[in-house]
């Protein structure tokens, strides 16, 4: 299986902003981008002048590292928010949102979203009481997500699950912290997505 294999801080600083791929640690100040908010390398200090492609690339590959989806695979739901209805870039980022590792970390079962696909490969995951062991597998509206019997008395996800509750649930879910379940109250509309991302850089950049 294809996976990334850079440090995961080092991709938070190449692309200069905070990705949360390190759960609890980005929240510290042992976050190094705190310290070194730089490109890693001998010139990453460098001061450069980006290009209008460069801006566009630099978006693209920041909500890939975000989400943890490969080049291929990005790519795919890219061609397929372009041939669905609506905003091509809404429909991208909803797409994203709604893989299951996604939505198991945003309701506070994992630390972060590669301890959410953890969980999920190891089969520590209901979804609608049948157990699904594909991290993109793409939740539904209506749909409840529990974390198996089996991983309940799991430290990580009591730990995450605290966290969670002091950094607040987004609005489309609602969760039930002492049953370990959430529900997808329904898809998140543009106002329910990361503000941070600017999804027509990455419509510009496939569309030349």
């Amino acid at each position: 299986m294809a996976k990334y294999t850079a440090g995961k801080c080092r991709q938070c600083r190449r692309e200069g902003v905070k990705l949360f791929l390190k759960a609890e640690k980005c929240f510290t100040s042992k976050c190094p981008i705190e310290s070194r908010p730089f490109p890693p390398g001998q010139h990453g200090q460098r001061r450069t002048r980006l290009s209008d492609y460069a801006i566009q690339l630099r978006e693209k590959q920041k909500t890939r590292r975000i989400y943890g989806v490969l080049e291929k695979q990005f790519h795919l739901y890219f061609e397929q928010a372009d041939q669905a209805k609506g905003s091509t870039g809404e429909n991208l980022l909803r797409q994203l949102e709604a893989r299951l590792d996604n939505v198991v970390y945003r309701m506070g079962f994992g630390g972060s979203r590669s301890e959410a696909r953890q969980l999920i490969r190891h089969n520590g995951v209901l979804v609608n009481g049948a157990r699904v062991n594909i991290p993109s597998y793409q939740v539904k509206a209506a749909d409840v997500i529990t974390v198996a019997p089996g991983s309940k008395e799991q430290l990580r996800i009591k730990t995450a699950l605290d966290a969670g509750e002091v950094r607040g649930f987004p609005e489309w879910i609602d969760v039930d912290s002492k049953k370990m379940e959430g529900v997808v109250r329904n898809l998140p509309d543009r106002s329910d997505l990361p503000a941070d991302i600017n999804e027509s850089l990455i419509v510009e950049l496939y569309s030349k």
